[in-house]
């Protein structure tokens, strides 16, 4: 699950403006603003998208203990090589 911290933490890697993000996940520039304040949850559907757009851009969310914890950036989104996120949640 994606919380607000690691959006508004990808976004900054990214640099990419609230607009941007909701561009490339085709929701609205309120789904994002809302979520990243805390404000609402989106529904399902846009925060899977919100979550596809990031990891499509080469991040993804790090997960320990199934709680959501931070992001790992991946030098090829195609997966072809780089850190995963398992891996990296999972420690040395």
């Amino acid at each position: 699950m994606l919380t607000p911290e690691q959006s508004r933490a990808a976004r900054g890697w990214l640099d990419w403006s609230q607009e941007e993000l909701a561009r490339r996940a085709n929701v609205s520039m309120s789904t994002v603003r809302d979520f990243e304040k805390g404000r609402r949850t989106p529904i399902a559907n846009n925060l899977e998208a919100l979550r596809r757009a990031i990891d499509a851009a080469g991040v993804q969310l790090v997960l320990r203990k199934g709680k959501p914890v931070g992001i790992a950036v991946i030098d090829d989104p195609t997966g072809d090589e780089g850190l995963s996120a398992a891996s990296y949640a999972s420690g040395p």
